[in-house]
């Protein structure tokens, strides 16, 4: 039978962490799979559930969360209600939030008896394809590290976000949703965090220094993050693993809100890509 947890965890910068684990409760030891999900992105966006579903059946204990300054709220983990924290948001508060989740699985003993912390395993879509690829060097708990559609560098989007002078003349610079059709907004911090950081969020001396096993999956129909950057990724380890999944675009067909019951083709190719991966 296949449960769900939700926790709410403390973070390291005065907002909360939403997270939840789904799993089959059978007191097994489970390989985890933590999730981060991408740039104006949330746990619970289009077929991440179902995904989730299929990790667990799969024989995973799965986990993902909402990164404490993504814009949404406990009362709403949807969509971006908080626009003030989405525009506080930065690279290094990403990766502590992970960080405190992975604290979280090492330290919490509710679950002791489903999970084994031996072998913990991150996921990143999109920009977060960069943060766990960082945080997998950093961190010796990590067993395998995946990027599903993930960027390659960080430097580069964030001196494009606007012109960098009437950016820190003005303080913030907007980016429309074109789904919520908000105004997203991005405070001058996100560009001084990124140069003040700039060689911890340089993905390509992160990606060269992994010791574990890296897998990149992308479509080569991605029209938001190219191909190309998946080759880079490859390209500065010569021990990943590069899968290109034909015909697929960024969310690998799914798209929100996902109303089916089943997962997008493109994405069931994509979970079971993985699990071959973390299993083998």
């Amino acid at each position: 039978m296949i449960k769900k947890r939700i926790d709410i965890i403390e973070g390291n910068h005065e907002k909360p962490i939403l997270i939840d684990a789904t799993y089959v409760s059978n007191v097994e030891n489970k390989p985890i799979i933590i999730f981060c999900h991408g740039y104006k992105g949330f746990k619970d966006w289009g077929a991440w559930n179902l995904m989730a579903k299929a990790f667990a059946e799969a024989g995973f204990y799965f986990i993902k969360f909402n990164f404490s300054h993504n814009g949404g709220t406990m009362e709403q983990p949807i969509d971006f209600p908080d626009l003030e924290a989405f525009g506080n948001n930065n690279y290094t508060k990403e990766l502590d939030d992970l960080e405190s989740v992975i604290d979280w699985v090492y330290n919490d003993s509710d679950f002791k008896d489903e999970i084994d912390t031996s072998n913990i395993n991150l996921i990143g879509h999109s920009r977060a394809g960069g943060i766990v690829t960082i945080k997998a060097d950093e961190d010796r708990r990590i067993s395998k590290v995946i990027s599903l559609a993930g960027v390659c560098d960080f430097k580069k989007r964030t001196a494009t976000i606007g012109n960098l002078e009437s950016w820190e003349k003005d303080g913030v610079k907007y980016v429309l949703n074109g789904r919520t059709k908000q105004q997203m907004p991005h405070y001058y911090q996100f560009y001084k965090d990124f140069v003040k950081n700039e060689a911890r969020l340089t993905i390509k001396r992160a990606v060269s220094n992994l010791k574990i096993p890296y897998l990149i999956i992308h479509g080569n129909a991605d029209t938001s993050i190219s191909i190309e950057e998946a080759e880079k990724l490859y390209k500065w380890n010569p021990n990943s693993k590069l899968e290109i999944i034909e015909g697929a675009n960024h969310v690998f067909g799914a798209s929100h809100p996902w109303t089916q019951n089943d997962m997008p083709a493109h994405l069931v190719d994509a979970v079971n890509k993985i699990i071959r991966f973390i299993k083998n």
